[in-house]
C-alpha cells in the first residue's frame, strides 16, 4: 500500500502484529522506533526503496518486559502491554506522516507497517534475513549518547543476514545549533 496524502487516511494505515519475515517480496527493511536517529533512518529507506524499486517495510519492535516477569505477572500487566501496542501503532504511522511531509519528493512506492512484541535486536536479525537491506539509525531511544553506534545497531552490524545500512544524524549547521538560535532572536 503507498503512503495516502490525506492525514486521515495516513491515520488509518493498516498495521500487521506480525514481522516481515515471509514478505511477499524481499524489501528494504527499516528498523523504526520513534527517535530521531529512525525518522532519518526511514527517510533513507523510502530513497533506497525507490532506487531499488522494492518494497519498505517499516518494523517497530516493543519489548514489553526487557528483564523479564515473575511468576504471574504476565496477566498483570498484559493490559499494559495491549497499550504499549496500540501507541507504537500510532507512534510508527506518525513516524512514516513525519517523514513523509517532510521529504522534498513523496515517497509513493508500497509500504507496510509492523508493530511486533518481542526482543528488539532477536526480531530485528530475523526479519533481516528476508530482505535486500537493514536500514536503521546510529542510536535508538535508548540513552548513552556518547556511544557511536546503539546496542541494536551493533548486533545489527555483526550478525544481520542481508546488507545493514547505518544511517548517521545530519550534521549540524555551520556555527553550532546555539548560534543559529541566538541569530533568530532579535536583540
Amino acid at each position: 500500500m503507498a503512503i495516502p496524502h490525506d492525514p486521515a487516511e495516513r491515520a488509518a494505515l493498516p498495521v500487521s502484529e506480525q514481522p516481515p519475515n515471509s514478505p511477499p517480496a524481499p524489501g528494504i527493511l527499516a528498523a523504526v522506533d520513534g527517535s530521531d536517529g529512525s525518522l532519518w533512518a526511514l527517510d533513507r529507506a523510502m530513497t533506497e526503496a525507490e532506487l531499488f524499486g522494492l518494497p519498505l517495510y517499516a518494523l517497530a519492535v516493543v519489548n514489553p518486559s526487557p528483564g523479564g516477569y515473575t511468576l504471574g505477572m504476565a496477566d498483570i500487566v498484559q493490559e499494559g502491554v495491549e497499550r504499549l501496542l496500540v501507541t507504537m501503532r500510532d507512534s510508527l504511522r506518525r513516524s512514516v506522516a513525519t517523514v513523509q511531509d517532510a521529504r522534498v519528493r513523496p515517497y509513493a512506492g508500497p509500504i507496510s507497517l509492523h508493530v511486533v512484541l518481542g526482543n528488539v535486536v532477536e526480531t530485528v536479525l530475523a526479519a533481516s534475513a528476508h530482505h535486500h537491506t537493514l536500514v536503521m539509525g546510529t542510536r535508538g531511544n535508548g540513552g548513552f549518547a556518547r556511544l557511536l553506534l546503539g546496542s541494536v545497531s551493533t548486533a545489527a552490524v555483526h550478525h544481520a543476514a542481508c546488507p545493514v545500512l547505518i544511517v548517521p544524524a545530519p550534521p549540524e549547521p555551520a556555527g553550532g545549533a546555539a548560534d543559529t538560535a541566538s541569530a533568530a532572536t532579535p536583540d
